[in-house]
């Protein structure tokens, strides 16, 4: 099982609304854990999320390290660098969200994003609307 947490838009208490309202947003689901692909292939990660801020630090931390660590111990600091973001990659993204008016409602156990956006929509049925129901032919 996996943690993922659920991160709604700000003010979001149902999908009760009126008819001129906007169309809820969907919950955003974030895994707790390592992040392979942030350790991987870091910058593209970071740009993929959204994560501009983080980016921009990213690179002006790769060229400091470039200019100031001596070329031995290179090798050794960029796979410092890389597991630091693979293990903070999620909490990156968490706050990022956090900027952006979302908020950290739920916590939910679960083996993958489905199983755990049908636990949430379970326990939580207000938060469902008819964009996150799929309709499945008989």
């Amino acid at each position: 099982m996996r943690i993922w947490t659920v991160h709604l838009p700000r003010g979001t208490k149902s999908a009760a609304r009126t008819p001129n309202a906007p169309v809820p947003k969907a919950p955003v689901l974030v895994r707790e854990g390592f992040a392979w692909t942030a350790f991987l292939f870091t910058l593209p990660w970071l740009l993929w999320h959204r994560l501009w801020l983080e980016a921009i630090a990213y690179i002006g931390l790769v060229l400091l390290l470039a200019a100031l660590v001596p070329e031995e111990a290179a090798l050794p600091v960029a796979l410092a660098l890389q597991f630091l973001v693979g293990a903070h990659a999620q909490d990156l993204r968490r706050a990022a969200l956090s900027r952006r008016g979302w908020r950290a409602a739920h916590v939910v156990a679960a083996a993958d994003a489905d199983l755990a956006l049908a636990r949430l929509l379970d326990a939580r049925p207000d938060l469902a609307h008819p964009d996150l129901t799929r309709t499945v032919p008989a």
